[in-house]
Formats: C-alpha cells, structure tokens, sequence
C-alpha cells in the first residue's frame, strides 16, 4: 500500500480546493481527487472540475460515473415509498452521500491509498456518512478531514487559498450547493437562521417559464418510463423532467430537521423533478393499490428515509424494506396529468388499466352497484357493536 497516497472525494467547491493544498503542503501527500457523478454533472461541468483539480495540482483526477448505481439502488426506493423527509425534502443529498461514499470507498482500494479525505465539518451529517461507508467498505484505509479537524470557517479557508495563489470569489463561495440526479441543496448564511429565507439569486434554477404547461408522466410498475409519451430509462426521465420543470423555479423549499449528531440544522433545496415525481408516483398508487397496502407503504417508507438520512443503509433491514416495497409496485402503472406553473405544479388526475376507482361497484357519493341500502344497515350496526358494549358498561361515548 502506498504510504503517501490520498484519494480525496472532490467537488470543486471550496472545502475540497481548501482540502487539496492542505493535504498537498502540509501533509506531504500525493493528492488523487475523484469526483462521484449521480447526475448532477454534464460533460463540460466535469470537465471543469477536472481542469481545476489539475490547476490545484491534484496527482490525479477521475470522475466516477455513478448516476444509473445511484438509480438503481436508492432512488428507485425513494420513489416506491414516496419519501419526503419531514414531508418536505426529498433527501437529495443524503442519498447521494451514502452512494458517493461507498464509490470512493472502493476507488481507494482499487488504487491501493493509504488515506481517504473528504471536506465535510463537524457540525453536519455527511461526516457520519463517509466515515461509516469507508470504515464498512475500507477499514484499512485512515480518514482525514482537514476542515473537521480544524473547525474552519469558509473565510478561513478562502484566506489559506489566498495564501497559496488560489483566488476564490467570495460571492460565490458564500452558498455551499450540493447538485444530483434528485435535487440541489443550497447553505449559507440564511439557512443557519431560523426565521431568514435564501435570497432568489441564491438558487442555481431561475424562473424562465411563466406559461403553463401540461406534463404527462408514464409510470410502469412504479418506475417512470416516459415523459409526454416519448418511452425513457428512468433516468433520463428524471433529468429531462428536472430540465422541463425547473424552468418554473418548481421544487424549492426549506428543510429543517435533525441531524445524526443530535442538532437541528435548516437547508435549503430545489427539486422540480424529485417533488413532481414523488407526488405524481403517490397519487397514481391511491388508485391502483388497497388501503392496506397504503397504510403500510406509509409506514415503512418512511423507515426507509430515516434510515437513509441516519447512514443507516447498509442495516440488513433496509434489504428487506426493499424488497416489500418493490412487491407493492406491480399494478402502479399508467399516466399521471401534471401542469405546471411558476413556484408550483398541480397534479391533475391519472389514467391507468389498473384504476381501482373505475370499476363496476359503485360510483362514491353516487351510484352503489354491488350492495343494497339494507346490506348497508346491517353492516352499520355490527361494525357499531365493539362501540355499544362500550358505552353501555361504561354510560360514557
């Protein structure tokens, strides 16, 4: 094993160019930088990152290209539980973390690295996710986390930079963004309030599309398909999707909740794709699954987010989570009408084979094909037993 070497996970932001010249001048090592691609990147962004990761004086560069693993292994879940953490965040970030952890993990044993690094602080919950993956994955390999260890500020770390002939614009390092396949969270000053809003140039997506527009989504077997009837892989339904919807400035929000180390923390976020999807995917599931199969979606769905969200992916558990959910999909098939407006989307209705509404038993509130108005006073009258018995020893209701 190479004594020297360090994969650093890189993004180009600040923190991981702070992490570059840190590791390079003062630990003496030679720095491989490895960015993990779950889709949040083009061709010309990675090349980019690339370019600067050389000009920093990186040993190596390679970007990992991750987006359809990402997919496959995490979102797909998302998807089938409907998850909205706090029913409001998607959990874009913490489910690229897990994923890009484990990507890195591997790399560093495939090239022999003694250390692995990577930028996160030690007020946040990505440092608990890298470190549980590579400690699960790599455990040979020692971690290091330059502005953990040394509690930095990003000023601090633009001043270090300075020093050492980076130049870095504050104004745009100011907002750390985080961009995926399934959404962008964006930090900064706001978000460490819990009263102040991020400003409308803060978020990547601007309001370029005032006009609505109707969208029509394709689900086969839980899985988006298509987008206005142009057949899809899943993914490139979501990045074109993402493209269409965010246009409208759709998707943004602030999510607060709390973290793996016991704090509350606040971000904000834009997810056009992720939030349409999510409520698209839900709404065609009341209608083709039981109230039953419902009810316990619900709940496991939401095990499933805060297991993710608390670097818990790797608990067994999550596999058999997995597997329920993915039992319940085989009827979610169809079309889901959704229009969007500026800030908004309305889901408007579905169209599906598997319709539990359309049936021949009864319209609700209207017609009742399949029983009588006596079958329906008996029924009340036993399902009102357990409630009588009650109330008759008890002279209370």
């Amino acid at each position: 094993m190479n004594q020297s070497k360090v994969v650093l996970a890189f993004s180009g932001g600040l923190d991981t160019s702070y992490c570059v010249k840190y590791l390079k001048n003062e630990k003496q090592l030679e720095v491989h930088s490895a960015i993990v691609n779950t889709g949040g990147f083009n061709s010309d962004e990675l090349h980019e990152i690339e370019q600067k990761a050389n000009d920093l004086g990186v040993t190596s560069h390679i970007a990992l290209e991750e987006t359809e693993a990402y997919y496959q292994q995490i979102v797909k879940y998302l998807i089938f539980g409907n998850v909205l953490k706090n029913g409001t965040y998607p959990l874009s970030v913490s489910s690229e973390r897990t994923h890009q952890a484990i990507a890195i993990a591997q790399y560093a044993k495939k090239i022999n690295a003694k250390y692995i690094a990577h930028g996160s602080t030690g007020a946040g919950n990505d440092q608990v996710r890298f470190d549980l993956v590579i400690q699960l994955i790599a455990p040979e390999v020692e971690i290091i986390t330059p502005i953990r260890d040394q509690q930095l500020t990003r000023k601090e770390e633009i001043e270090y930079l300075a020093k050492n002939g980076v130049k870095t614009n504050w104004e745009q390092a100011k907002y750390s963004i985080n961009k995926g396949l399934w959404g962008t969270s964006i930090g900064g000053a706001e978000t460490l309030t819990s009263h102040q809003a991020l400003p409308e140039s803060a978020y990547p997506s601007q309001l370029k599309s005032k006009e609505p527009q109707k969208v029509t989504l394709t689900f086969n077997k839980g899985e988006l398909s298509g987008i206005n009837g142009e057949s899809l892989t899943a993914v490139k339904a979501i990045q074109l999707l993402e493209n269409i919807a965010s246009k409208y400035a759709i998707g943004r929000d602030m999510h607060v909740g709390d973290t793996i180390i016991g704090i509350k923390g606040r971000v904000a976020f834009e997810a056009a794709a992720a939030l349409i999807i999510v409520k698209s995917h839900h709404a065609l599931e009341k209608h083709t699954l039981s109230k039953w199969q419902l009810h316990w979606k619900e709940q496991l769905g939401n095990w499933y987010g805060m297991f993710i969200h608390e670097a818990q992916y790797f608990d067994p558990s999550m596999r058999d989570i997995e597997a329920f959910l993915s039992s319940t999909q085989k009827n979610v098939s169809g079309d889901v009408i959704v229009e969007l407006h500026p800030y908004r989307f309305i889901v408007e209705g579905v169209m599906s084979d598997n319709d539990l509404m359309s049936s021949e038993f009864g319209d609700y509130g209207e017609v009742n094909n399949n029983w009588s108005g006596e079958d329906v006073k008996g029924f009340t009258k036993i399902m009102a037993n357990a409630m009588q018995i009650y109330k008759h020893k008890n002279q209370s209701i």
